[in-house]
């Protein structure tokens, strides 16, 4: 079957899931990143969204999932395609009536925190790194691998200068000889490498339970007035993903999604290939919405709490996550 086969075989499908337009938002707006290629930016740059959810879909870049959560909450954003677990737990511990609809990437050797190289700091000098200045963009998966990291170390919190930080800039004050440690993810990683070293590997990070994956996010009150869009939607995204999982798709997918991300055709490739991209059967399954996901929050949240990052966590996020639009789109 050729991809526009499968696809006319999607926009049929999803033309019944959502039967009548008028129950459906006439109008959305998404939230991603740039310098973060996936698969859905074929699908959004060659109108696949447009044409499976019969309205129109507009995109807007945000640096951090902090401001996306911000724009959520404002009701700028419907959907927030790739927004990190570490900024959704602030937000929902904080109050705001968010849910988790699938995982959109996982990406443990794409977030990380590197060490200026003159410091000569590695994993087994990291206690050095005692009183020294360090670039977090607070909130996001980048803080939380921070942090966990710190305490791995045993480094004292107490004795780092924390500044915030969003990844680009951090890149540029580590350039500079501003900090002596930035942490980031994406394209703004990849520049830190130009001017140090990490402390552990993605593999490292696993090992130790530092997981790190995005989900596509919503306010839980657009996704019960729209759950069918929502259903239709993702299941755009899990076409798109699916073509990238076959090889033979990449040639024709990678100068869009590069161009739409802002970055060369070998950046996005050497990106992308630190990305693993969950089928909708895994996604739902135990280890991901299935149970494991909202326990990873709970951990999460317990760790910002524990670092006097947010004041208090929720008693369980279950709340917080809905695989029902995903089972609609399987």
């Amino acid at each position: 079957m050729t991809f526009k086969t499968k696809f006319a075989a999607l926009a049929t499908s999803v033309a019944m899931l959502t039967g009548a337009q008028a129950a459906m938002a006439e109008e959305i707006t998404v939230a991603y990143f740039l310098e973060w290629p996936m698969p859905f930016q074929y699908a959004k740059e060659t109108g696949m969204y447009d044409e499976a959810l019969g309205v129109k879909v507009n995109w807007v870049s945000f640096d951090t999932g902090t401001a996306m959560s911000a724009a959520m909450a404002a009701g700028d954003v419907q959907l927030s395609v790739s927004q990190g677990i570490p900024p959704f737990v602030v937000a929902t511990s904080a109050g705001q009536d968010l849910q988790v609809l699938d995982v959109a990437v996982s990406y443990a050797d794409n977030d990380n925190c590197v060490v200026r190289a003159d410091l000569e700091i590695d994993k087994d000098s990291a206690g050095e790194l005692a009183g020294k200045k360090v670039a977090v963009p607070l909130g996001t998966a980048a803080h939380y691998g921070f942090l966990k990291q710190m305490e791995h170390f045993g480094v004292s919190l107490d004795s780092l200068e924390i500044v915030d930080m969003a990844p680009a800039e951090g890149e540029a004050a580590l350039s500079q000889g501003s900090v002596d440690m930035a942490c980031g993810w994406g394209g703004a990683l990849r520049r830190m490498f130009d001017s140090g070293n990490v402390l552990l590997t993605g593999a490292e990070k696993t090992a130790l339970g530092i997981l790190v994956f995005d989900a596509t996010t919503a306010p839980t009150s657009y996704v019960a007035e729209n759950s069918d869009q929502a259903a239709a939607f993702l299941a755009v995204t899990a076409a798109a993903n699916a073509m990238w999982a076959d090889e033979a798709n990449r040639a024709k997918m990678l100068p869009v999604i590069a161009k739409d991300a802002g970055m060369s055709e070998d950046d996005a490739a050497s990106t992308l290939a630190t990305f693993e991209f969950p089928t909708v059967e895994a996604q739902l399954s135990q280890s991901w919405l299935g149970g494991n996901a909202a326990s990873f929050m709970k951990g999460v949240a317990d760790v910002f709490v524990a670092s006097g990052s947010i004041d208090a966590a929720k008693a369980s996020y279950t709340d917080n996550v809905n695989a029902d639009p995903l089972s609609a789109a399987q």
